[in-house]
Formats: structure tokens, C-alpha cells, sequence
């Protein structure tokens, strides 16, 4: 007959192999692999200014996939404007090429069309969709902030993220 002592070892064995497969499943799920570069940085006392740009510097192994790049908001109720500008400016090893994006963060009616609720609204918008970079290397994408107001009241974080397709 086997010990009570034998028995809790056994079953407290079973119990914690039983967790470990349990978080390595969550670990491998939860990531996203085809993530190349995901940033995200607080903007001090919600105020945007020109000067502080969102820029992440990041390499391309495979240049034979496309990319999905986008720029990521969250604003508060500060925030006194429907929409945004900002100004891209992207870099490779031959040059840099700047666009001008205008996102479209409320309704007429003033609702917001972000995920959140109450006092703070997050936002995904795409830069490009279906990039293919030319060549291998590294890239770096800068953002900043194209408004009339600056600071720019109501801005709580900007991002950037680069996704394999």
C-alpha cells in the first residue's frame, strides 16, 4: 500500500507539470511571431509637441514578404479635435521619402471611433499595407505630429508597429 506521503508527491507532480504545459501553451499563443516591431511611448502631460517624435529604428530579414506598418494613438478627453495629422517619414539606406496621413478619429455627431470607453480611446491606423521593402537592412520610421495646436493637447501615447503579413 502505497503512503499518503507518496500520494500528495504524485499528485502535486501531476498538478504542476499540468501548469508548466498550460503556461508554455499561453506563452506560444499569446505571441504574435510575425511581429517584427511594436513600440509604444506615454507622451508627457498630453501634450504632443513637434519636437518629440515617435520613431523606431528596426532591420528587415526577409525582404521577399509583405509588411504591415501602422501607427498606433491613444487620446484622452483633452483631445478637441475629429481628426489628426501626422507626418511620416520613412528611411533606408538610399534615402528618406516623408507622406502626410490625415486619420479620422470621431463621427460628425462627435463619438469616437476608437476601442475604449470613458476617458481614453486607442487607435490603429495603417501607413503602408502590403510593403515590400526593396532589400534586407535596416529601416526607421518617424512620426510627429502635423496639427495647427502645438502642443497638441490630449495626445496620451503614440506608437509604431511593423507586422509581417
Amino acid at each position: 500500500m502505497k503512503s499518503i506521503r507518496n500520494i500528495s508527491f504524485s499528485i502535486a507532480l501531476r498538478v504542476n507539470t499540468l501548469a508548466f504545459c498550460l503556461i508554455c501553451i499561453a506563452f506560444i499563443f499569446g505571441c504574435n511571431f510575425n511581429t517584427v516591431i511594436d513600440t509604444n511611448q506615454g507622451v508627457e502631460d498630453n501634450q504632443w509637441l513637434y519636437a518629440n517624435t515617435a520613431k523606431v529604428d528596426f532591420k528587415i530579414t526577409d525582404a521577399t514578404k509583405p509588411y504591415q506598418l501602422n501607427f498606433k494613438l491613444r487620446i484622452n478627453s483633452e483631445y478637441r479635435y475629429a481628426n489628426m495629422y501626422v507626418l511620416a517619414t520613412f528611411r533606408d539606406a538610399k534615402g528618406r521619402k516623408r507622406l502626410r496621413y490625415q486619420f479620422k478619429l470621431a463621427k460628425e455627431d462627435g463619438q469616437w471611433l476608437g476601442k475604449g470607453s470613458g476617458d481614453l480611446y486607442s487607435y490603429t491606423f495603417p501607413l503602408l499595407r502590403n510593403h515590400r521593402f526593396p532589400d534586407t537592412g535596416k529601416y526607421s520610421i518617424e512620426i510627429e505630429q502635423n496639427m495647427r495646436d502645438n502642443p497638441l493637447r490630449g495626445v496620451s501615447d503614440v506608437g509604431i508597429e511593423v507586422i509581417k503579413d
